[in-house]
């Protein structure tokens, strides 16, 4: 009986020996389990991050190819007689800038015809009240897609120092959104009405990005230049000696001043042959550096 209740005991403690061995293998099996998962999720994170630290390296790398990209595109600036100056040595010193204000008004898609043909950039400084209705929206947006580059000229015309700082300020902003709105961009130069700038229209337009611009000479809003020969020549010589300028004012980097003419528009191709005659090249607008 002693011997019956002994093997009894001894196979008692096996059997539960062998379910703790038992359970200590599945706790340890589980365990496994769970730090497997655990180290696949740190895995996961790393990788993620990784993935974004490379995603942030290559938007910055790319961010800085843009910066160079156009730091070599830019070639002139704007200087303060307001001609067009070389910054990259070596640049030809002897263009000249076609620009043309008042546009669209009725000749500035025509114009903007010829000069493609001719291979010949300007800047289209626009006014804002020539953009009443969708035909003439749809204009300027023509002259964008033929690649000119497009200016704020003011939205009415105004003459800026008889209007307050506020006026002046709706004059630029109000004409950079409608711009905005019809060609997909905000103009990079500004243009006052008749030259006339002041203190805060220049700070109002250094704050909307844009370069301020006036012109070294122009001849077709006198009226003894409101023939295409005569402003043919005045022009292309770069003297006006009916309007007290028996001298030319011809020089590399001139910055000419044209309007939304009948009689510009029928001069303009003499204009820039003539020009090229003189040994000048004709200056793509986008090569000028910007604010932007």
């Amino acid at each position: 009986m002693k011997k019956t209740v002994f093997y009894i005991g001894v196979i008692l403690l096996i059997m539960l020996s062998a379910c703790t061995n038992g359970d200590e293998s599945d706790s340890d099996e589980h365990v496994g389990e769970e730090t497997k998962e655990q180290q696949e999720e740190v895995e996961i994170e790393e990788e993620s991050d990784r993935a974004e630290k490379e995603e942030e390296l290559e938007e910055i790398e790319d961010e800085d190819q843009r910066e160079e990209d156009l730091v070599v595109k830019a070639k002139y600036k704007i200087s303060e007689n307001w001609s067009v100056e070389p910054i990259v040595e070596g640049t030809n010193e002897n263009v000249v800038l076609l620009t043309i204000d008042d546009a669209p008004d009725k000749y500035a898609l025509e114009m903007a015809q010829t000069l493609k043909q001719l291979d010949a950039g300007a800047i289209f400084f626009v006014n804002g009240h020539f953009l009443d209705t969708p035909e003439e929206k749809e204009i300027l947006k023509q002259i964008h897609d033929m690649g000119f580059v497009i200016g704020n000229h003011t939205y009415s015309h105004a003459f800026l120092p008889d209007l307050t700082n506020e006026e002046q300020q709706k004059e630029l902003v109000q004409l950079n959104d409608e711009l905005e709105e019809i060609i997909g961009e905000r103009p990079s130069f500004f243009r006052a009405p008749n030259g006339a700038n002041t203190d805060f229209s220049m700070q109002a337009a250094e704050d909307e990005e844009m370069v301020v611009m006036n012109w070294t000479y122009g001849y077709d809003y006198f009226t003894p230049y409101m023939e295409a020969d005569k402003l043919t020549t005045a022009m292309v010589t770069g003297e006006g000696p009916e309007v007290d300028v028996p001298y030319s004012l011809l020089k590399p980097g001139a910055n000419l001043l044209m309007h939304d003419r009948e009689w510009t528009n029928e001069a303009l191709e003499d204009i820039v042959i003539g020009l090229r005659e003189q040994g000048y090249e004709i200056l793509d607008p986008h090569l000028i550096q910007t604010v932007k």
